[in-house]
């Protein structure tokens, strides 16, 4: 089995791996560790530890801890090291009881698995098309009131993009920033000139609301030799990539979205409910750890809610059937999916998520004519509902960076502006309800007259 092997070295190594100039290999961090074969192709990734935290800004640290005062720090004091390996499977229990009791470095030994991209069920015929979203979205008042994405930084965490597709189906040319973009070692760099797929597919329906934000393109879906498949540790290595990207922004205007249309699709892949190595329901696993410290430090981190419903359901028997992982953190908007009559898509996995209950937090707009950029017709699954409102809050981005309205503020705005469906309040099917940009604006200028 593939591991994620959280381990901590001596101060001076997790300070060498923290600095951003500094290339540190696996020799360097992790010495022999009985059992395990260390993946030397993997560069270590620092990761944030628990520490108190004075004034805690957003809640507890990762929503799950309750009334919880400590934070993430980065500082080497705190910090621990992550470094991929393989167990074999008959010998996982004893290696991962002798791994985590006798190596006095080793603090943690997790699941790392497959990630992807799940097909919808209900076929490819689209309902209505990407200029529907378009009215539905209400982009002409966003851009008469200033929120165009100008600027504002969006990174596709997905299987890479392909520039001339999406300028193309667009009509007009987008923003690919090639140099803020990552992609795992040993694949191809080549942002923005990837083969046509789902990163093309989330990239167009970021552009609609967000004609003017500038894209990452950020493929870990490349990584099993695939356009939608890849590994959860090197999602771990994006996301510090993306922290550092964040940090470098200048404070005043420091704002990044980060859109995942991806998840864990099969249970044989994650070590069981309950284990300390578990992802699919723990909050302490390195992935959702790094997404509480990017949240934290300022990002919008939008998730799809799976295309799990059972209402119509996929063919593959160890597929999941609530929301896990990452796709329901709390500190993640999770995004379900409805047509452009606003009917919930039947693919569309309900609440409650592993890690929260109140999810999803709002629907956005999927089953439409959009990118055609994969072998279905219709932009398809919450995979495209995502996407769509990651750009509707990279618009809203533009004139309130992450500095001056906090994430987990802008969460809480997006939830109170939802038009509601099915019952009164949240639900498990629409969340909160679905997306309302025109809603989100007046709320912002309340916002802005306040803080003014």
């Amino acid at each position: 089995m593939r591991v994620l092997i959280q381990l901590r070295p001596p101060q001076d190594v997790v300070a060498s791996v923290l600095d951003p100039g500094v290339v540190s290999t696996v020799a360097d961090v992790a010495g022999d560790l009985p059992g395990v074969l260390l993946d030397q192709t993997f560069d270590p990734v620092p990761l944030p530890g628990l520490a108190p935290m004075a004034t805690p800004r957003s809640g507890g640290l990762l929503g799950s801890l309750g009334g919880s005062r400590l934070g993430l720090s980065r500082s080497a004091e705190h910090a621990s090291v992550l470094v991929r390996g393989e167990i074999a499977d008959d010998d996982l229990p004893t290696r991962w009881n002798l791994l985590t009791s006798t190596v006095r470095e080793v603090t943690g030994v997790f699941s790392d698995p497959s990630i992807g991209t799940t097909l919808a069920c209900d076929g490819n015929v689209p309902v209505g098309d990407w200029h529907d979203v378009e009215r539905l979205l209400h982009v002409g008042e966003l851009q008469a009131n200033g929120y165009d994405g100008d600027g504002v930084r969006v990174a596709i965490v997905d299987g890479g993009i392909n520039y001339e597709h999406v300028a193309g189906k667009l009509g007009r040319p987008c923003l690919i920033d090639g140099y803020n973009s990552w992609n795992p070692r040993g694949t191809e760099p080549d942002p923005g000139r990837y083969p046509v797929g789902h990163g093309s597919l989330c990239a167009f329906n970021t552009l609609i609301a967000a004609p003017k934000a500038v894209l990452l393109d950020i493929p870990i879906l490349r990584t099993l030799q695939s356009t939608t498949t890849g590994l959860l540790s090197d999602a771990v290595a994006a996301y510090a990539h993306l922290w550092q990207v964040l940090m470098n922004l200048p404070e005043a205007s420091r704002t990044l979205v980060v859109s995942n249309s991806w998840g864990l699709n099969s249970r044989k892949d994650d070590l069981p409910p309950g284990h300390p190595g578990n992802y699919a329901g723990n909050p302490m696993h390195p992935f959702n750890v790094a997404l509480a410290s990017l949240e934290v430090a300022g990002a919008d981190i939008v998730f799809s809610a799976g295309n799990g419903g059972q209402d119509c359901p996929n063919s593959n028997r160890d597929a999941f059937y609530d929301i896990v992982g990452a796709n329901g953190h709390p500190k993640a908007v999770t995004v379900a999916g409805v047509d452009i009559h606003g009917t919930r898509a039947g693919y569309s996995t309900k609440g409650p998520a592993r890690l929260a209950d109140n999810k999803p937090d709002i629907s956005s707009y999927t089953h439409f004519l959009g990118s055609e950029a994969t072998e279905l017709r219709a932009d398809t699954g919450t995979s495209t509902a995502c996407p769509v409102a990651a750009g509707v809050i990279a618009a809203l981005r533009t004139r309130h960076p992450g500095s001056h309205l906090f994430p987990s503020q802008l969460r809480t705005l997006l939830q109170r502006t939802a038009e509601d469906r099915s019952t009164a309040g949240f639900d498990y099917e629409y969340g909160y309800g679905i997306i309302n940009p025109p809603a989100l604006i007046a709320a912002l200028d309340k916002f802005r007259q306040r803080a003014a």
